[in-house]
């Protein structure tokens, strides 16, 4: 039990088989060392071990938040799913905004721990510190967004006010690999497979009504200086201030246009650095401008909705009438990114705004991760290019919308040859059609829309993040694009390792409090610890509350190790590579310098090839599982890849 401000000390497990539901608090050792959503999540699914079948009844899908989940705290409206993910073997953790999270904490929960499988499809309503579990077999088959229509309806709340679904929709029930969970404000836990979990156990939503009762600060005096000194830093930014900075004005796709100028926006499967250099090579009509953020607001901007106490808004809701097929569409979505601009746009050869916002749509509905379908449909376009997918019909050409809007219909419910294996993700399409060559996965998931070749710092990020390719483990653009803490060159390798190294560590604290990492854009370690102190009532030093971080990034290397991974896994897309595809442009000629800065990353971390040393579990204190048997001095004992 913990007595800790901020949270609840009230963790349902419910076992799906038998419909069972079981309350404990929380062990106060493992709150103070794990601190809550990302670290306790990755703690309880450890616990389920390292050797479970992903989509098997003994995996475990913890919905999650942290001690400042839904609290007074700027930007505390995070929720994060911890899970072992069918895309990557890897434990995974994926989070998602709006009020879900908030919400979660106000029911008088701080997790809900799902196992097992249910005979038939079911939900869970969660009111009053209580989970019942409800039978879905009507929602079956039906989209995120009508799934959350008839849950309105059905459960006496309403939708948007005190009342949160998270569902997900066909590509979850059917599996797809990177299939996601969905909330009512097409926010995603969108990474790593998380609403493939929840579909393999027939969990078709989580519906959770509360009223608002924001948790009261263990500490008020330390709080209200964390808070106050924090609040008057994300005002003042360039980045996060409300209605003036770059966040808050074009969200995250303010990046596109910053990319394309650095030549750091991988186009064209990542053969080019930009579609500067893609026009001037090949000569299509393609321009990062039309899907940038600054064109977006101009033109097809309806509203910038807002999570839990957060004033930059960064999301952008669009409206685009489109005609697809002969058919006249009217099409309005929240979650016009950076990163499904990226994948759905330039990397897939095309920069139509409009189709962008219509497949952003239809990925939400289905309930698909925009990131990855977008990056497998251009590793499919470069492969029929190639002729490997022969036999599996027409393929999949450079930059032809229609069908790559039928086709994320068709790969949800795995409708058809070619679908179904695009459903599998990267790691499937190189093994049964050799495509090792035209993948940009790490570790099976792929790389966002940063090029390692122009950001080096990704480089090293992608490989040694623990759930696959993934910029936000530890974002280095930070530092490389916008000068946070201070600007460090991106084209240069040196000091790369640990500056990623730092940044996993403090992302994994505001993964486990649980607020939204824009806020690292602002404040820093000093106002977390305030906050942190304030809320929980605890003494922390910073090192204190760093030296958190890294247990929580170790004890999930270490899930990792014991599945099979180690340094050779910590690899990239070999066009990244010395002898691969040089950048062009301003990245013109380089390469990422991967075997330098893994050296680097590994001395700094205390990792022997990829692994987590013995006296590194020591010296952090995590003390559960068998151990690596790996000495500082020995070579790697990690079994080895399955």
């Amino acid at each position: 039990m913990t007595s800790l401000g901020g949270f609840q000390d009230h963790v349902a497990r419910v076992d799906l088989t038998d419909g069972d539901v079981q309350y404990e608090g929380i062990d106060d050792e493992d709150a103070k060392k794990y601190i809550g959503a990302r670290g306790l999540g990755v703690k309880y699914v450890f616990e389920q071990g390292a050797d479970v079948d992903p989509l098997g009844p003994d995996n475990m899908l913890a919905f999650m938040n942290g001690p400042l989940t839904g609290t007074q705290v700027t930007m505390s409206g995070r929720i994060a799913l911890v899970t072992k993910s069918p895309l990557t073997n890897t434990i995974t953790d994926s989070h998602h905004g709006g009020w879900s999270g908030a919400r979660l904490k106000w029911a008088g929960f701080d997790g809900l721990l799902f196992t097992g499988k249910s005979e038939k499809p079911v939900y869970a309503l969660v009111e009053d510190g209580k989970v019942e579990l409800r039978d879905a077999s009507e929602l079956w088959g039906k989209g995120v967004h009508e799934t959350i229509d008839i849950l309105g309806e059905e459960v006496d709340g309403s939708v948007g006010k005190n009342l949160s679904v998270m569902a997900i929709g066909e590509g979850g029930e059917n599996q797809v690999k990177y299939a996601c969970v969905i909330n009512e404000d097409d926010r995603a836990s969108g990474r790593g497979g998380t609403g493939c979990v929840m579909g393999s156990k027939n969990l078709k939503a989580v519906v959770v009504k509360s009223g608002t009762k924001m948790p009261k600060p263990a500490d008020p005096e330390t709080f209200k200086e964390g808070y106050q000194q924090a609040s008057q830093l994300i005002r003042e930014s360039d980045v996060t201030g409300p209605n003036e900075g770059g966040l808050s004005l074009y969200g995250t796709n303010v990046l596109m246009n910053i990319g394309e100028e650095m030549d750091g926006l991988p186009t064209k499967n990542g053969k080019y650095t930009s579609t500067e250099a893609y026009r001037d090579a090949e000569g299509v009509d393609i321009d990062s401008e039309r899907v940038s953020g600054e064109n977006v607001r101009e033109n097809i901007l309806v509203d910038e909705p807002t999570c839990h106490s957060c004033p930059v808004a960064c999301k952008k809701e669009v409206e685009v009438n489109y005609t697809h097929k002969g058919e006249d569409m009217n099409v309005r979505t929240e979650s016009y990114e950076y990163e499904s601009a990226y994948a759905l746009g330039p990397n897939s050869g095309h920069t139509d705004r409009d189709a962008i916002a219509v497949m952003i749509q239809r990925c939400n509905d289905h309930g698909i991760d925009t990131i990855e379908v977008g990056n497998v449909m251009a590793m499919a376009m470069e492969m029929t290019e190639e002729g490997k997918l022969d036999g599996l019909g027409d393929g999949l050409e450079w930059g032809d919308t229609e069908t790559m809007i039928d086709m994320l219909t068709k790969i949800a419910n795995r409708d058809g040859d070619l679908a179904d294996h695009l459903a599998g993700g990267a790691n499937h399409l190189i093994e049964e059609f050799d495509g090792e060559e035209n993948s940009l996965a790490v570790k099976g998931q792929t790389i966002a829309a940063y090029d390692p070749r122009c950001m080096k710092g990704m480089g090293i990020g992608y490989a040694t993040s623990n759930r696959g390719a993934c910029h936000l483990r530890g974002y280095t653009p930070a530092a490389e694009i916008l000068g946070i803490p201070e600007k460090v060159d991106p084209y240069a390798w040196e000091g790369k390792g640990e500056l990623t190294a730092t940044f996993q560590d403090l992302h994994a604290i505001s993964d486990s409090f649980d607020i939204c990492k824009f806020n690292a854009f602002a404040e820093g370690i000093e106002e977390y610890v305030l906050q942190y102190n304030g809320m929980t009532g605890l003494d922390v030093s910073e090192d204190e509350l760093m030296q958190a971080g890294e247990r929580i990034y170790n004890l999930e290397r270490y899930y990792n190790n014991l599945v099979g991974f180690d340094g050779d896994d910590d690899s990239l897309p070999a066009r990244f590579l010395e002898g691969g595809i040089p950048g062009q442009g301003a990245s013109e000629g380089e390469y990422c310098e991967l075997p330098e800065m893994k050296e680097e990353y590994y001395t700094h971390r205390g990792w022997v090839d990829g692994v987590v040393p013995d006296e590194k579990l020591d010296e952090l204190g995590i003390d559960i599982g068998p151990g690596t048997g790996v000495s500082s001095s020995g070579d790697s004992q990690a079994p080895a890849d399955d």
